[in-house]
């Protein structure tokens, strides 16, 4: 089983565009697909907007997709060709209380993919990418602590600066490098390159 994860430093800079691709592109993988989210405080991580995601009952709780209309990021795996999907919600801080579900999930997959960066506290993936774009200031510190850890970066393209404030690029060099243009957040290198690391092959 190969495990991929994909992780980025801020939220809507294309996580989820980068699995969904990778997903569609590399079918033959059979893909089990993770979508973590943290709450706290009745605010949704993935927005700062009120919300009840979070589950009631406890401080985590792992879903399985169902649903094929590609209105969630999870059901968006689904559409792109995952043989299974998952919405994983913690606690801020209490992802490994959600541990062993996730790992009980993983033992029924051919091949995982994951949208996360704590999850790398947890788990030594087969590939890391890091989705990165250097007009959006917000650095998460997950995302930061490991990025020395990433296999490969997902770069937006950009004429200017960029405006995180603790990161330099140099934290990144000797690291294969993708830049891409929104809308389209996988290319041909960057799945050429997932593919050869994990020894599979490419629908066209």
């Amino acid at each position: 089983m190969a495990i991929v994860v994909v992780g980025g430093h801020s939220r809507n800079i294309g996580k989820t565009s980068v699995v969904a691709g990778l997903i569609a592109a590399l079918r033959a993988c059979n893909w089990t697909a993770f979508k973590i989210t943290q709450f706290g405080h009745g605010r949704c991580s993935l927005n700062g907007e009120p919300c009840d995601c979070a589950p009631q009952e406890r401080c985590w709780a792992v879903t399985e997709e169902k649903d094929r209309s590609g209105k969630s990021d999870s059901s968006r795996f689904l559409v792109a060709g995952a043989k299974r999907s998952f919405w994983v919600r913690t606690e801020h801080g209490q992802l490994h209380e959600a541990l062993p579900a996730i790992q009980r999930k993983m033992g029924e997959a051919e091949n995982v993919i994951m949208e996360s960066n704590s999850v790398l506290q947890f788990i030594q993936p087969d590939l890391y990418i890091s989705v990165l774009d250097p007009a959006t200031e917000d650095f998460k510190a997950s995302a930061q602590k490991y990025l020395k850890r990433a296999d490969a970066v997902v770069l937006h393209s950009s004429d200017g600066v960029a405006q995180w404030r603790e990161v330099k690029t140099e934290m990144f060099e000797g690291t294969a490098v993708f830049q891409i243009t929104p809308p389209n957040y996988v290319n041909e290198d960057l799945i050429a390159f997932t593919a050869d690391r994990l020894g599979v092959g490419v629908v066209r």
